[in-house]
């Protein structure tokens, strides 16, 4: 795989196993060793082993001494539980992003929406998933708050690989998108009621989208 020279070989070894556990290509549950993911990745021990450690940290990935490593299970109710936080940080996070934003920001959130839009009348969901990590991101970078944005990388991967399990079955990718143009919108506009009110609306749909998937799994 191509290397990037401006990213930490950590930072990339993280990126390219995150990505291999939320696309479910390393799927919930499966024993996984070191030098496994060093073949998967295309990376050395010393980055991959940095890479396991944030990807524990993020439950992603169980370490279970003397006995190697298992991806973690998918959770319904870890993710009801989570998406209570998400209400309450994330609302914060975009009314302070809408004020704290930079006139580069304002264009980047600009840019953002635009190509929310796009992925929602394409219906891509690669596109999209690449999009809500960067939005996230961006969010974490505007808001001016080191804590809020360490938070919310905790829980994005996990949130990000539930939303992927279960989109195709109880999921409206396009509606999903569009709720993430809405609050980019607001940002860049400079409007936090109307960020805060996004956001809202985004968090609603989700906690729906996570108890449609609880009620099909019981079918």
């Amino acid at each position: 795989m191509g290397r990037n020279p401006g990213i930490s070989l950590t930072e990339q070894a993280y990126g390219r196993i995150e990505e291999l556990i939320v696309t479910l290509q390393i799927p919930p549950g499966q024993a996984i060793s070191e030098s496994e993911l060093c073949e998967l990745s295309g990376f050395g021990r010393t980055p991959v082993r940095e890479a396991i450690q944030r990807l524990s940290q993020q439950h992603l990935i169980n370490i279970l001494p003397r006995r190697g490593m298992i991806v973690t299970d998918i959770n319904v109710e870890t993710q009801l539980s989570l998406l209570e936080l998400r209400r309450e940080l994330e609302r914060m996070m975009v009314r302070a992003a809408a004020r704290r934003r930079t006139s580069e920001e304002q264009f980047q959130f600009g840019e953002m929406a635009s190509a929310m839009e796009r992925a929602a009348e394409a219906d891509d969901e690669e596109a999209f998933l690449a999009l809500d990590k960067a939005f996230n991101e961006l969010v974490g970078q505007a808001c001016r708050n080191p804590f809020a944005e360490s938070a919310m990388e905790q829980w994005n991967p996990l949130s990000r690989r539930f939303w992927f399990q279960h989109h195709r079955q109880v999921g409206d990718l396009p509606r999903m998108a569009a709720l993430h143009a809405d609050i980019a919108w607001a940002i860049g506009a400079g409007d936090p009621d109307e960020a805060g009110r996004a956001s809202d609306v985004l968090l609603s749909y989700l906690t729906n989208f996570t108890r449609a998937a609880l009620d099909a799994g019981r079918d």
